[in-house]
């Protein structure tokens, strides 16, 4: 990559960068974050962007609001640094989960995070398994929304299972993404969870559709948090004679007593990707994670080189 791109790392996503930078073949850039004594943050980029096509990554995750304020500040900098472009790389998207008004006097705030990306100076969004695709419509730059899905089935592909395979969406919104990774797999079949949410975090497992007995499940979704509900669905496949149960999700947000249900579940592998950073304290046998710096790598290649970013998971077809 030649020097008219640069990529900073903010407080939530280091690690990722550097790998990402490591994949590009370019140094980090060099960036300084600070706090005032009452908590305002200061966010300082300690090299020049004018003229640069400028990517910051930093996934909105825990401390979600900090993360999301760093984000926007850093834009600001960028922005009146004279940067001729900037993308925000944002691996996790917070508050995605807040898509629409489910209840009277709900905010939309996957909305609101979108215009204020879009106001403090971001010409270009790339994402990963937005909690709901249709949050891409929300914002008025381009969006890529990249998809795990490819990198899931590379993964399974790889184990050579033997037994027939089932893929589960743990609810109806995420039959999608399970058809997705079923056509990844050879001789796969969907099952769907049939799942009422009672309150946040809270969900009550109803019913199966599909066939599990005797099947390999590989159980499909987006976002794990505190991983009660879908230790509930788990379990019911476990009961309806699934042989095994792998289960793969993109982010790992593993909120409060998340790691203690992931021990206890029967499953044989919980599969995360690094959109959120696993702290020491949060790892247990049964997770395992996969990188997605190489596709992020490349994406941002694509964006540099105005080539399609959609080429990018003919990597992940063996």
């Amino acid at each position: 990559m030649n020097q008219s791109i640069i990529v900073f790392a903010l407080s939530s996503s280091t690690e990722l960068a550097d790998e990402i930078c490591s994949y590009l073949n370019i140094n980090r850039g060099k960036c300084k974050i600070n706090n005032f004594a009452d908590g305002e943050i200061l966010v300082e980029p300690e090299e020049s962007v004018r003229g640069k096509h400028v990517f910051l990554v930093q996934s909105t995750c825990y401390p979600v609001s900090n993360n999301v304020m760093e984000l926007l500040i850093a834009l600001d900098a960028c922005r009146r640094a004279s940067a001729a472009a900037i993308t925000c790389v944002i691996p996790y998207f917070g508050y995605a989960r807040q898509d629409r008004k489910s209840r009277a006097r709900q905010p939309i705030t996957a909305r609101l995070i979108a215009d204020l990306l879009e106001v403090a100076g971001a010409d270009r969004v790339v994402t990963i398994d937005l909690h709901a695709p249709q949050i891409q419509g929300f914002f008025k730059i381009p969006n890529d929304d990249l998809s795990a899905v490819s990198l899931f089935g590379q993964y399974f592909r790889a184990k050579h299972l033997e037994g027939e395979i089932v893929v589960v969406s743990p609810d109806h919104g995420g039959a999608t993404r399970a058809r997705k990774l079923a056509e990844c797999l050879p001789n796969s079949t969907v099952a769907i969870i049939d799942k009422r949410r009672m309150r946040a975090n809270v969900a009550e497992s109803i019913n199966l559709i599909g066939d599990v007995e005797n099947k390999i499940a590989i159980v499909i979704d987006d976002i794990i948090d505190t991983g009660g509900s879908l230790l509930g669905g788990l379990k019911m496949i476990h009961e309806k004679g699934a042989k095994e149960v792998y289960c793969c999700c993109t982010h790992g947000v593993l909120s409060k007593n998340a790691i203690e249900n992931i021990h206890a579940a029967p499953i044989k592998e919980m599969l995360l990707t690094n959109t959120i950073a696993l702290p020491p304290e949060k790892k247990d046998p049964k997770i395992k994670v996969l990188s997605i710096a190489y596709m992020l790598a490349k994406t941002i290649e694509a964006i540099h080189k105005e080539t399609p970013v959609s080429n990018i998971y003919d990597m992940f077809n063996d």
